[in-house]
């Protein structure tokens, strides 16, 4: 064979190799994290809120949004709690929250200011979605500085990545 033909061919199988192979991504499997507490979802109470509902109204108890590891967005089950709030913001427009976001020990002290000020935003967007006002709710991020658990384990760190409302004028 003479050397261009030679060359063709080896080119036309390396092309022809490429082409079929697969590219296989291995991925561990990802860690299973525990569920922290669970939470209910009560159904929205229609009619007019009022402060007393804060204490009485179970969907209105739920006051502690849980995260998922290094995540911001706001779980489907805490969904009925945010529509509720939502409600109880635009019934009463004198009211005021504090979002206080919080992370768990991992990552450095300004990557988990920054993850627990994007958790308290995801719950601010979440009310505003659902109808509640923006003027109504402040933002505040603790990052990783009140943990609820001070232990070393998954379960501890699952309760502390958090967003807690605190009503602060009802």
């Amino acid at each position: 064979m003479n050397t261009t033909t030679r060359i063709l061919l080896t080119a036309l199988l390396c092309t022809a190799a490429v082409a079929c192979s697969k590219k296989v991504k291995e991925t561990p499997p990802a860690p299973v994290e525990p569920t922290p507490p669970a939470v209910t979802e009560p159904a929205p109470v229609s009619g007019v809120y009022t402060p007393e509902d804060l204490d009485t109204d179970s969907c209105l108890r739920t006051r502690v949004v849980y995260f998922d590891f290094d995540q911001d967005a706001v779980r489907p089950e805490f969904e009925a709690a945010m529509a509720c709030h939502a409600k109880y913001l635009s019934d009463r427009p004198s009211s005021r929250m504090n979002l206080e976001g919080h992370a768990d020990e991992r990552g450095s002290r300004e990557y988990n200011m920054g993850l627990a000020e994007r958790r308290g935003n995801a719950v601010s967007s979440a009310l505003q979605a659902n109808g509640g006002s923006g003027s109504q709710v402040s933002v505040i991020s603790y990052g990783e500085e009140r943990p609820t658990c001070t232990e070393s384990s998954e379960d501890c760190w699952a309760k502390n990545r958090r967003v807690e409302i605190v009503y602060t004028a009802k």
